[in-house]
Protein backbone atom coordinates (compact mmCIF):
# COMPACT_ATOMS: atom_id res chain seq x y z
CA UNK A 1 0.00 0.00 0.00
CA UNK A 2 1.62 3.32 -1.31
CA UNK A 3 0.70 5.72 1.41
CA UNK A 4 -0.68 9.44 1.09
CA UNK A 5 -0.42 12.69 3.71
CA UNK A 6 -4.26 13.90 3.57
CA UNK A 7 -4.18 17.42 5.11
CA UNK A 8 -7.68 17.76 7.10
CA UNK A 9 -9.15 21.00 7.42
CA UNK A 10 -9.96 22.24 10.34
CA UNK A 11 -11.73 25.32 10.74
CA UNK A 12 -13.23 25.01 14.11
CA UNK A 13 -16.71 23.48 13.32
CA UNK A 14 -17.67 19.35 13.69
CA UNK A 15 -16.33 16.73 15.21
CA UNK A 16 -13.11 15.85 12.78
CA UNK A 17 -12.92 12.56 14.61
CA UNK A 18 -15.05 10.02 12.32
CA UNK A 19 -13.28 11.38 9.39
CA UNK A 20 -9.88 11.28 10.71
CA UNK A 21 -10.33 7.73 11.96
CA UNK A 22 -11.48 6.51 8.32
CA UNK A 23 -9.06 8.05 6.16
CA UNK A 24 -6.06 6.51 8.56
CA UNK A 25 -8.00 3.05 8.21
CA UNK A 26 -7.89 3.45 4.24
CA UNK A 27 -3.43 3.72 5.08
CA UNK A 28 -3.87 7.77 5.02
CA UNK A 29 -1.10 9.98 7.26
CA UNK A 30 -3.74 12.53 8.47
CA UNK A 31 -3.06 16.40 9.28
CA UNK A 32 -5.80 18.22 10.77
CA UNK A 33 -5.08 21.69 10.31
CA UNK A 34 -5.89 25.33 9.74
CA UNK A 35 -2.66 26.39 7.92
CA UNK A 36 -2.37 27.15 4.26
CA UNK A 37 1.43 26.03 4.43
CA UNK A 38 0.66 22.21 5.57
CA UNK A 39 -2.49 22.10 3.05
CA UNK A 40 -0.13 23.02 0.18
CA UNK A 41 2.49 20.63 1.79
CA UNK A 42 -0.02 17.73 1.43
CA UNK A 43 -0.56 14.91 -1.08
CA UNK A 44 -4.51 15.82 -0.33
CA UNK A 45 -6.80 17.79 1.00
CA UNK A 46 -10.57 17.36 2.77
CA UNK A 47 -12.34 19.65 3.69
CA UNK A 48 -15.29 17.87 6.04
CA UNK A 49 -18.78 19.94 6.81
CA UNK A 50 -21.16 19.54 10.02
CA UNK A 51 -23.24 22.36 11.03
CA UNK A 52 -24.77 25.53 9.25
CA UNK A 53 -23.54 26.97 6.10
CA UNK A 54 -22.76 30.66 7.90
CA UNK A 55 -20.99 28.94 10.47
CA UNK A 56 -18.29 26.96 8.57
CA UNK A 57 -18.04 30.03 5.98
CA UNK A 58 -17.12 32.15 9.13
CA UNK A 59 -14.53 29.69 10.32
CA UNK A 60 -12.99 29.08 6.47
CA UNK A 61 -12.55 32.91 6.92
CA UNK A 62 -11.28 33.51 10.24
CA UNK A 63 -8.97 30.58 9.65
CA UNK A 64 -7.98 32.64 6.38
CA UNK A 65 -8.21 29.48 3.84
CA UNK A 66 -10.47 30.51 1.65
CA UNK A 67 -8.17 31.57 -0.64
CA UNK A 68 -5.64 28.42 -0.45
CA UNK A 69 -8.64 26.32 -0.69
CA UNK A 70 -9.31 28.05 -3.98
CA UNK A 71 -5.84 27.90 -5.21
CA UNK A 72 -5.06 23.99 -4.51
CA UNK A 73 -8.55 23.50 -6.77
CA UNK A 74 -6.94 25.40 -9.32
CA UNK A 75 -4.03 23.58 -9.43
CA UNK A 76 -5.83 20.36 -9.30
CA UNK A 77 -4.56 18.88 -6.38
CA UNK A 78 -6.54 15.88 -4.83
CA UNK A 79 -9.30 17.32 -3.03
CA UNK A 80 -12.32 15.84 -1.18
CA UNK A 81 -15.30 17.49 -0.16
CA UNK A 82 -17.96 15.59 2.15
CA UNK A 83 -21.42 17.09 3.38
CA UNK A 84 -21.29 21.17 3.76
CA UNK A 85 -17.45 20.34 2.65
CA UNK A 86 -19.00 19.93 -1.03
CA UNK A 87 -21.79 22.68 -0.29
CA UNK A 88 -19.52 25.52 0.58
CA UNK A 89 -18.02 24.67 -2.78
CA UNK A 90 -20.78 26.19 -4.44
CA UNK A 91 -21.85 30.50 -4.73
CA UNK A 92 -24.25 30.33 -2.19
CA UNK A 93 -27.06 28.25 0.00
CA UNK A 94 -30.68 29.07 0.83
CA UNK A 95 -29.64 28.13 4.28
CA UNK A 96 -27.56 31.10 4.91
CA UNK A 97 -26.46 35.07 4.05
CA UNK A 98 -22.75 34.29 3.37
CA UNK A 99 -21.61 34.01 0.06
CA UNK A 100 -20.00 30.39 -0.79
CA UNK A 101 -16.52 29.68 -2.16
CA UNK A 102 -17.77 30.01 -5.56
CA UNK A 103 -15.27 27.39 -6.50
CA UNK A 104 -18.24 25.59 -8.76
CA UNK A 105 -21.21 27.14 -10.79
CA UNK A 106 -24.46 26.72 -8.94
CA UNK A 107 -26.31 26.52 -5.79
CA UNK A 108 -27.51 24.98 -2.53
CA UNK A 109 -31.01 24.51 -2.31
CA UNK A 110 -33.53 23.44 0.49
CA UNK A 111 -35.59 20.33 -0.20
CA UNK A 112 -39.17 21.08 -0.42
CA UNK A 113 -41.25 17.73 -1.14
CA UNK A 114 -43.19 16.15 1.97
CA UNK A 115 -40.89 13.42 3.26
CA UNK A 116 -39.04 13.69 6.10
CA UNK A 117 -36.41 16.34 6.45
CA UNK A 118 -33.67 16.46 7.35
CA UNK A 119 -32.86 13.10 5.15
CA UNK A 120 -31.13 11.16 7.79
CA UNK A 121 -29.58 7.21 6.67
CA UNK A 122 -29.16 5.05 3.98
CA UNK A 123 -29.89 6.21 0.50
CA UNK A 124 -28.54 4.89 -2.84
CA UNK A 125 -26.26 6.23 -5.45
CA UNK A 126 -26.59 6.28 -9.11
CA UNK A 127 -23.55 6.79 -10.90
CA UNK A 128 -23.87 9.63 -13.90
CA UNK A 129 -20.45 10.33 -15.19
CA UNK A 130 -16.74 8.70 -14.50
CA UNK A 131 -15.07 9.73 -11.43
CA UNK A 132 -11.51 7.39 -10.10
CA UNK A 133 -13.17 7.86 -7.40
CA UNK A 134 -15.89 5.83 -7.95
CA UNK A 135 -13.80 2.48 -8.90
CA UNK A 136 -15.81 -0.19 -7.99
CA UNK A 137 -18.56 1.27 -6.34
CA UNK A 138 -21.79 0.16 -8.13
CA UNK A 139 -25.11 1.35 -9.01
CA UNK A 140 -27.35 0.97 -6.45
CA UNK A 141 -25.00 1.22 -3.48
CA UNK A 142 -25.88 2.60 -0.35
CA UNK A 143 -24.54 5.17 1.54
CA UNK A 144 -25.35 7.57 4.78
CA UNK A 145 -26.85 10.99 4.08
CA UNK A 146 -27.86 13.61 6.85
CA UNK A 147 -29.01 16.76 5.12
CA UNK A 148 -31.68 19.17 4.59
CA UNK A 149 -30.11 20.89 1.41
CA UNK A 150 -28.54 19.76 -1.87
CA UNK A 151 -26.35 21.46 -4.64
CA UNK A 152 -27.76 21.96 -7.88
CA UNK A 153 -25.03 22.67 -10.44
CA UNK A 154 -25.15 25.04 -13.02
CA UNK A 155 -22.69 22.44 -15.09
CA UNK A 156 -24.24 18.74 -15.46
CA UNK A 157 -21.07 17.83 -16.27
CA UNK A 158 -19.94 18.39 -12.52
CA UNK A 159 -22.44 15.56 -11.54
CA UNK A 160 -20.81 12.25 -10.66
CA UNK A 161 -23.96 10.69 -8.71
CA UNK A 162 -27.55 11.68 -7.77
CA UNK A 163 -29.75 9.97 -5.24
CA UNK A 164 -33.43 9.62 -5.04
CA UNK A 165 -35.09 11.63 -2.43
CA UNK A 166 -38.42 13.17 -3.33
CA UNK A 167 -36.83 14.59 -6.16
CA UNK A 168 -33.48 13.83 -7.87
CA UNK A 169 -30.87 15.64 -6.53
CA UNK A 170 -27.05 15.55 -7.02
CA UNK A 171 -25.10 13.66 -4.76
CA UNK A 172 -21.61 14.15 -5.49
CA UNK A 173 -19.79 16.22 -8.18
CA UNK A 174 -16.47 15.64 -9.95
CA UNK A 175 -14.11 18.19 -11.62
CA UNK A 176 -10.62 17.27 -12.31
CA UNK A 177 -8.92 15.93 -8.94
CA UNK A 178 -11.81 17.08 -6.76
CA UNK A 179 -14.45 15.21 -5.22
CA UNK A 180 -17.21 16.51 -3.45
CA UNK A 181 -20.11 14.02 -1.86
CA UNK A 182 -23.26 14.93 -0.03
CA UNK A 183 -23.06 11.76 2.18
CA UNK A 184 -20.87 10.84 4.39
CA UNK A 185 -17.73 7.73 3.26
CA UNK A 186 -16.59 7.55 6.75
CA UNK A 187 -20.31 6.42 7.83
CA UNK A 188 -20.73 3.95 5.01
CA UNK A 189 -18.96 1.25 5.97
CA UNK A 190 -17.47 -0.65 3.21
CA UNK A 191 -18.61 1.05 0.27
CA UNK A 192 -17.36 4.63 1.89
CA UNK A 193 -13.70 3.33 2.82
CA UNK A 194 -13.21 2.26 -0.92
CA UNK A 195 -14.22 5.59 -1.77
CA UNK A 196 -11.46 6.83 0.68
CA UNK A 197 -9.19 4.64 -0.65
CA UNK A 198 -9.78 5.93 -3.88
CA UNK A 199 -8.70 8.99 -3.08
CA UNK A 200 -5.86 7.74 -0.97
CA UNK A 201 -4.42 6.40 -4.23
CA UNK A 202 -5.15 9.09 -6.83
CA UNK A 203 -3.54 11.24 -3.82
CA UNK A 204 -0.35 9.35 -3.38
CA UNK A 205 0.01 8.75 -7.82
CA UNK A 206 -0.91 5.32 -7.35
Amino acid sequence: MIHAVIALIDYGEGNLGSVEKALKHVGCEVQTTSSPEVLQAADGVVLPGVGAFDDCMHGLEKSGLVDPIAELIAADKPFLGICLGLQMLFASSEEGERAGLGILPGRVLRFRHDLKIPQIGWNQITRVNDAPHLEEIEDGTWVYFVHSYYVEPDDESLVATTTDYGISFCSSVRRGNLFACQFHPEKSQAAGLSILDNFRKLASGA
